[in-house]
């Protein structure tokens, strides 16, 4: 699997009930889609960038054996935190800078330490090419946010969250157990 589609399918399945997502969600509720969605893709085009320029710069610094299998692990444990879920609440908060501002400002804030940050990371250390994982991540942000957009908006509470993030999670476990074994091996 190319740097490029791994990053885009991890980062996907990680965003599936992150709170970046529904941090997303509730900015719709606020602001027009549109303005939502580039502000989020300003947001994860830098904070994304600065996590493949990490992963990146972690493969001259780490021994590659020991890098796939911190990439395995880091995958299991993505797995656990995606059971464990993320909560937001949507109280409505005033901001003097412009909704895109707002939106870009916060999402960047909260993608900080989060788990499809971490997975940037680990991506562009697995495979050690900053711009596919930089590209592939940021295009898994924009797909994942924009399906948490429209299904909130047009499906409401009905979603099957819990469903999902086990759906998530189980996916992660597996291939971090993988990933995991053929390290080993």
């Amino acid at each position: 699997m190319t740097a490029f589609l791994a990053s885009v399918i991890v980062v996907v399945i990680a965003e599936m009930g992150d709170k970046t997502q529904l941090l997303a969600m509730c900015m719709a509720a606020r602001y027009k889609w549109q303005t939502v969605m580039w502000g989020v893709f300003v947001a994860t085009l830098a904070n994304h960038l600065l996590a493949a320029l990490a992963g990146t710069y972690v493969t001259r610094v780490v021994p590659m054996s020991y890098v796939n299998v911190a990439a395995a692990v880091a995958f299991i444990i993505f797995g656990l935190w995606t059971i464990k879920g993320d909560d937001l609440d949507c109280e409505d908060k005033k901001s003097e800078m412009s909704p895109f501002w707002t939106v870009a400002v916060a999402f960047f804030l909260a993608e900080m330490g989060d788990k499809t940050q971490l997975a940037a990371i680990t991506l562009a250390a697995k495979y050690n090419s900053m711009m596919a994982v930089w590209l592939g991540t940021t295009l898994g942000m924009m797909i994942a946010d924009a399906f948490g957009i429209i299904v909130g908006v047009v499906m409401g509470k009905s979603i099957p969250e819990k469903i999902v993030k086990w759906i998530a999670a189980l996916i992660f476990i597996l291939y971090g157990l993988y990933s995991l074994y053929i390290s080993i091996l």
